[in-house]
């Protein structure tokens, strides 16, 4: 008996058995939920499984980066929607970040009308739904816009209409491939000055500008390859043909409309992350920066910026995720997203389920990518304890 109570007297042991009975909990849980799931989905006649997605899908879908008809499988419809969401999501966070960024940075101007339209940019944005916005957003782009004829041009080659924005783009070109090779061989090697540049400066205490040097590494070396190629300047110019423009590259309505939405409802949030940011840094640091002669641009980029990043990206992460995940209401305004052809697909297959849980780890996938870069990141930027 003394035995018995001095085992359970173990903390360690305790929180061991207790840790244990919550996850067998779970468990049993889990399984009954599903066992009753399927009980209930053979009693009613539906079919269970994910053999429906090498069926055909037999509907259209307007917008896909590679090649799709309504003969392809369910599956091939959902990578579709997949590489929509990805696409999206990806221009979006690019454009939030620079656009949040400048508005941040606006805030704290020390220019009253600047300071002040940044601050009305960030409480309007903020302050109105997003899906509101994707609505208005499309309602310009789709309702109010002129028909190609009468089509806006705000732009030297952009055009504005019913059918969405068109814009000149370079015609295709092997130098274009080979720029791209070049621009990878010199992100290598930027990072191999950057390395190298550390090394030495830990060792002879010189600073080596490593920065310009990679910059000019990334710039200059598609720009030779470019002028090696016969620098080809030969542009697709977009031209009304009948009802519709011909050449050029064209974004849909739905599509322009929810770039345009996700990138301005999350630069308003991005512009107050890097704004408390900015604020998170010591006055010292200015102040002694100031002393050094140093200018406020140059304080900014080299003292402020670099130790308000170490604020800056765990609230970044979230709002990142935040727009991945918001692009599914695009749903609203009719752009083939991953919730649309898995709301679709579902409509079609009746396998509820399967469909909304294949679309759940879709999503939890692309959450933890995003969070494994950026803690990644974060890691790497965060201070150190000697």
């Amino acid at each position: 008996m003394a035995a018995r109570a001095a085992l359970w007297n173990d903390p360690r042991l305790r929180a061991a058995l207790f840790q244990a009975a919550v996850i067998a909990g779970v468990v049993a849980l889990g399984a009954y939920l599903v066992h009753n799931t399927l009980v209930n989905m053979a009693r009613q006649g539906i079919a269970t499984g994910f053999s429906y997605l090498d069926r055909e899908a037999s509907f259209e879908i307007g917008e896909s980066l590679i090649r799709y008809t309504p003969a392809d499988s369910y599956g091939r419809a959902l990578v579709v929607g997949l590489l929509n969401t990805l696409l999206v999501a990806a221009l979006g966070v690019v454009l939030s970040t620079v656009l949040g960024t400048v508005i941040g940075i606006a805030r704290l101007s020390r220019n009253w009308l600047v300071r002040k339209l940044a601050l009305v940019y960030v409480e309007t944005l903020r302050n109105l739904p997003l899906l509101l916005q994707l609505i208005i957003w499309w309602d310009v782009l789709r309702v109010s816009a002129p028909p190609p004829r009468q089509a806006w041009e705000p732009l030297p080659g952009v055009f504005l209409s019913v059918r969405g924005i068109v814009f000149p783009v370079p015609v295709y070109s092997p130098v274009y491939r080979d720029m791209g090779i070049a621009f990878v061989a010199a992100l290598l090697a930027g990072w191999a000055v950057v390395w190298w540049g550390r090394r030495h400066r830990a060792r002879t205490g010189r600073a080596v500008p490593t920065a310009t040097m990679a910059v000019a590494l990334a710039l200059g070396a598609p720009l030779l390859a470019f002028l090696a190629g016969g620098a080809p300047l030969a542009w697709d110019w977009p031209t009304l043909r009948a009802f519709n423009f011909a050449g050029g590259l064209s974004l849909s309505p739905e599509f322009a409309a929810l770039l345009f939405g996700l990138t301005a409802y999350t630069a308003a949030f991005i512009a107050e992350i890097v704004r408390s940011g900015i604020e998170g840094v010591s006055r010292g640091q200015t102040e002694a920066a100031s002393a050094l002669g140093l200018k406020r641009g140059q304080t900014l980029r080299l003292i402020v910026l670099p130790q308000a990043l170490r604020i800056i990206v765990p609230p970044m992460l979230s709002e990142y995720l935040a727009l991945t995940k918001n692009s599914s209401l695009a749903i609203a305004i009719g752009y083939p997203e991953l919730m649309s052809i898995t709301n679709t697909t579902l409509n079609q297959t009746g396998q509820a389920v399967e469909a909304i849980a294949l679309m759940m780890a879709i999503y939890l996938a692309i959450s933890l990518v995003i969070s494994l870069a950026m803690n990644l990141y974060n890691r790497r930027i965060a201070f150190v304890e000697r």
